[in-house]
């Protein structure tokens, strides 16, 4: 199984990149980028190259599941994994968010400090598709 290592953060809420980066950088170990919009995500995974990407849903002109297409259409960003972060977690909902390609979801609000243990623990309980 390869290393976690590289995260890309996308969310339009300042606030919340703010915490995440901090939480993830400080708690967890990793290297994070963040965007603020899903067309920079998309230009940030192809030059970043994270090992992971974790994805708002509900973001203005192009939302969470627009950037995972865009992502998967292209082919240096179109295996990176994504989990959603979204306050939408029923679960019609995370079966849609997995057919579109997601590894999984975690809900919103969540713990900053919580939040580096809740995707090593995605990141391992879906190692057998990462390898």
């Amino acid at each position: 199984m390869r290393a976690l290592s590289k995260i890309l953060h996308v969310d339009d809420n300042p606030d919340i990149l703010t915490i995440s980066k901090l939480a993830l950088e400080r708690v967890g170990g990793y290297e994070v980028r963040v965007a603020s919009s899903g067309k920079e995500a998309v230009a940030v995974a192809a030059q970043f190259m994270p090992d992971l990407i974790l994805l708002d849903v509900l973001m203005p002109e192009m939302d969470g599941c627009a950037t995972l297409v865009a992502l998967r259409a292209a082919a240096e960003t179109a295996r990176i994994p994504v989990i959603f972060l979204s306050a939408s977690v029923m679960p019609e909902k995370i079966t849609e968010y997995k057919r579109l390609g997601a590894l999984d979801v975690i809900a919103k609000p969540f713990d900053p400090l919580r939040l580096p243990e809740q995707v090593s623990l995605l990141w391992n309980a879906n190692a057998d598709e990462l390898a």
